[in-house]
């Protein structure tokens, strides 16, 4: 009877004890897996990176992430409940991903500082790599020795870079700040500059690269149309007209030097000609009176 007793105690612990390490397994993301920010879901292009099988570590979104995206919902303006909601509909999609495994972990209450820094906090004790675009979030996670994964990082490298030489379509939709510059944008945001193309805005023109300007905004390229020349710079032709002797005609007498006649000194011809008056010239009047 002992015996008995004692092996049923027995496994009523075993059967304790492997509950409450389920619950602590539930509430714990695994080493290696990718916590998402309020952020990246609001942006929404984890969802199309998440499908083409580039993930392949488990999401973990926290509770605390959660509950930040409904008190937006709920409380914020109209542009952020869209956001919240559109947030909120990502982890749902993610959820029924094949080939994507997505887990909403409670993580406790909310840090006094925030849920960016419990998501700092979470990375380091899971071990764990944080996915964010925000900035701030994005610097305070590296400092704290956090791997970051960062979409607009990823969306940079994956631009298609045009060399100088290289043509390719645009279309022209405002006009830039040269006098004939007219601006178009590329799928991924790059500014176009073309030349002589301000009078072809809403049309789609071949052009060349010509130079590839990398700014702290991002890259800015510059081109030309194909097939239209560059308006060369306009050079001054000097033209030298030949001095020639004045043709003598018959009616004309010939001059014939008489010594007795005093010659006469030929004044200068006083020209009518005024200089406009200047603004210095007024500051140098008002100076001499």
């Amino acid at each position: 009877m002992e015996y008995f007793v004692a092996i049923t105690v027995l496994l009523v612990l075993l059967e304790v004890s492997y509950l409450l390490w389920k619950t602590l397994q539930k509430d714990k993301a695994e080493s290696g897996s990718i916590l998402l920010d309020t952020s990246v879901l609001i942006d929404g292009r984890i969802l199309p990176i998440a499908r083409s099988g580039l993930v392949s570590a488990p999401l973990v979104v926290p509770k605390s992430v959660v509950r930040e995206l409904q008190y937006m919902a709920d409380k914020a303006d109209h542009d952020k409940r869209e956001r919240a909601r559109f947030g909120l509909d990502m982890i749902e999609k993610l959820q029924h991903l094949d080939g994507v495994t997505l887990r909403v972990v409670d993580d406790g209450a909310t840090d006094q500082y925030g849920v960016d820094e419990q998501l700092i906090v979470l990375a380091q004790r899971w071990d764990a790599r944080l996915c964010t675009i925000d900035y701030n979030l994005n610097k305070s996670a590296r400092v704290q020795d956090v791997q970051v994964i960062n979409i607009n990082e990823l969306a940079h490298a994956l631009r298609v870079t045009y060399l100088p030489g290289e043509e390719l379509e645009i279309t022209i939709v405002q006009a830039g700040q040269g006098d004939r510059q007219g601006v178009g944008y590329l799928d991924d945001g790059t500014m176009v500059v073309v030349d002589d193309a301000k009078a072809l805005i809403g049309q789609t023109v071949r052009v060349t690269a010509t130079r590839v300007l990398q700014t702290a905004a991002g890259k800015m390229m510059f081109a030309r149309r194909v097939g239209v020349k560059q308006a060369s710079k306009s050079q001054t032709t000097k033209v030298t007209i030949p001095k020639t002797a004045p043709r003598r005609t018959h009616d004309t007498p010939e001059k014939i030097y008489n010594p007795s006649v005093q010659r006469t000194e030929r004044r200068p011809r006083q020209s009518n000609f005024r200089r406009p008056k200047t603004h210095e010239d007024s500051l140098v009047e008002l100076a001499n009176k």
